[in-house]
């Protein structure tokens, strides 16, 4: 998994998996987009307007939870 951000523009994009070669993007909001392949697998969710909506929260960081270590991580998101 991984998690790209780009200030500039403001979007984010949450890779779950590599894309395949089928991939649709659907469109659930003027802001959330979701990359599905034909089986059903999630492989990517983009956020648009993302400056805001990841900094709305949590003093403008980036929080990473891990629950089964109880690990916290707060990462500065840039403006």
């Amino acid at each position: 998994m991984k998690l790209t951000y780009d200030p500039r523009y403001g979007i984010a994009y949450l890779r779950l998996y590599e894309k395949a070669e089928q991939v649709e993007t659907i469109r659930l909001s003027d802001q959330f987009n979701v990359d599905i392949g034909p089986d059903g697998t999630v492989y990517g969710i983009e956020l648009l307007n993302a400056n805001e909506q990841l900094r709305a929260e949590d003093q403008g960081n980036l929080v990473v939870v891990n629950e089964a270590k109880g690990e916290r991580q707060e990462i500065p998101l840039s403006e």
